[in-house]
This record gives structure tokens, sequence and C-alpha cells, in this order.
């Protein structure tokens, strides 16, 4: 696996992971000096779904994605699998895939189409096993007045009977996946990402919780879990990705990775299947026939927050 290109930011991942395994390893060792009969009586207390202590050290010292060997990713990945075994019973797989050669992913959004029904939101939180307790969302569907783009006049909560409502259209916004993603720049720790397909991505468990990145983004595109998320076990998506929609800890970043669990399969994003009036176009921008390549040459499209110059590929039209 490649080394990311200029990692130079360790320390602050190290610290973080020796605070995190520090009451685990204290009590680790304590068990030791204790003996048989304290390991014994610590994974009783603990109960059967306990973490192995191996699995505890192993997430205690796991380096940053990028850094692991093609044997510490499946280490890393089976600990992942049996955790999510014991916390909801079911068998999950956690992909690997990377970015596919000749691909950069962008997507565009026809507002004229969106009647503001959130399916999207509905499929994205189906498929990225977000928290239900915290109701974190990854799309926001706003609502504006017909003629007016000032987008913190936008209502995010709007709640109507029937949609859309007359004199309003809508405006859904999420990752803009930059090619200049602020976002990048400001971690601390270099825990986030922008992957060869375009995708930026985090690895969840090197994540520091700062938030830096969450100030920087200005699209209110990133999310933090203050709670660790909970998923119904009927509800799991098991098909999971490892820096995508695999369970993540509590106090981390969340954000859409255009669904990388389905899109670097060949799939569509389920918030592109969820629509309804078939107004989310997503594929490769290198690909002349692709359907976004059609809408880039074709349509009068616009970005959001372009003089910011963080260059997003996600781009809006109207027919």
């Amino acid at each position: 696996m490649a080394e990311h290109p200029g990692f130079g930011s360790r320390t602050f991942g190290v610290t973080r992971r020796l605070v995190l395994g520090l009451g685990a390893l204290v009590g680790a060792v304590a068990a030791l000096f204790g003996g048989r009969s304290a390991l014994a009586q610590a994974a009783k207390a603990a109960g059967a779904d306990a973490e192995p202590l191996s699995d505890m050290l192993g997430r205690l010292f796991q380096k940053h994605y990028q850094r692991m060997s093609s044997d510490e990713v499946k280490e890393a990945v089976a600990r992942i699998e049996r955790r999510a075994k014991r916390q909801y019973g079911e068998d999950i797989t956690v992909g690997t895939e990377p970015a596919l050669d000749g691909v950069v992913f962008g997507y565009a959004l026809n507002i004229s189409k969106c009647k503001g029904v959130r399916k999207c939101v509905e499929a994205c939180v189906a498929e990225n096993n977000t928290g239900r307790d915290s109701s974190m969302q990854y799309i926001r569907v706003l609502e504006l007045d017909h003629g007016d783009m000032n987008l913190n006049r936008a209502d995010h909560y709007y709640e109507a009977e029937t949609v859309p409502r007359p004199g309003k259209f809508y405006l859904p916004v999420q990752c803009m996946q930059c090619d200049n993603p602020p976002c990048v720049k400001a971690c601390p720790v270099e825990a986030t990402w922008q992957e060869p397909d375009g995708i930026t991505v985090v690895d969840y468990d090197w994540c520091i919780g700062c938030r830096y990145c969450m100030a920087a983004c200005p699209y209110w595109a990133r999310h933090f879990n203050w709670n660790e998320p909970t998923v119904p076990a009927e509800a799991l998506n098991t098909d999971t990705h490892f820096l995508g929609n695999r369970p993540r800890p509590r106090g981390v970043v969340e954000k859409c990775t255009f669904c990388i669990q389905r899109s670097r399969k060949g799939r569509q994003p389920a918030c592109v299947e969820a629509c309804p009036t078939g107004a989310r176009i997503f594929g490769n921008l290198l690909d002349p026939n692709s359907d976004i390549r059609y809408v880039l040459e074709n349509k009068t499209v616009f970005r959001l927050k372009e003089d910011l110059g963080t260059e997003p590929k996600f781009w809006y039209f109207a027919d």
C-alpha cells in the first residue's frame, strides 16, 4: 500500500491511540499481574461479549491506514468484523477495494427535478449505517424561496405534509468531494485525505475528533458523532468498506464518501438509486461517454461557493 506523500504528523495519532488505549492497557497489565484468576474475573465481569485482549491491543497499536502492510490491513479488518459480530450479532464484510485506474468520480444534480421528498436522505442513512439515535444525516435538503440562492436563508429542517411547496425549490447539499479540499489541509494528523478517484476519505481509527475539518468545510458536510453510532441489528448494512460505512467509533468526524463501498464496485450511490425523479447523476469524469460528462458538456452548470477555490466535483444544473 502506497505511503501518503508528505506524511509527517504521526505523533498526534500515536498520542491519541495511547490515550485511548491507556485505560485498557493498564487494566490488562493489572490483570496479568493478578494472574489467571484476575483475568478470569475481569472476563466474567465484562461478559461473553467483551473484546479480547489481543484485539484491544491490536487496535491500540494500529497504524494509519495508508501505512499498514497488507497483512496489517487484514488484521484490522478482522478486528472490525469480530467487533461488529459481538455488537450486533451480525456477520459483516469490510472491503478494502482501492481506487480504480482511470476513474475520477463526479456528481451532478438537476435542481429542476428535485422535489424535496428526501428519499436520498433516507437511503443514505440506511446505506451508510449512520447512528439512528443521533439522527446524523450526510445529506441536507435545503428549502429556498424561488429566486433566492442565499444559503444562509435556507431552511434545513422544513416540515411539510406535501412537497414541493408553492414558491419553494430544493437544493440538496452533501460532501462536494472538492479537488482542493480545505478539510484535508486542516486535519492536524492527516486522518483525512483524497484518494486517486477523487473521494475524500477518513481513517476513523486515526481521527482525533478535533473537528478542525468541520470548521474548514464551507459546505457543512462533515459531522461529529458525539455518541457511538447505534444501528438496529436488523437494519445494519453488512456490506461495508474500511473507509466508508463500516461501524465507526464514538468521537470522530464522519462524511459522505460517494458510497465508496458501492461506487468502487461499479454501483451507483444509494442516493442516486433512491431518487424518485432522476435528479441525480453520478459517474466517471474521465469517461467521455458517461452521463456525468454529458451533463457537464451540454448543460449550464454551476457549483456552490466557487469563489473559494475549493473546486467541488459536484455540479448543479436545471432543465
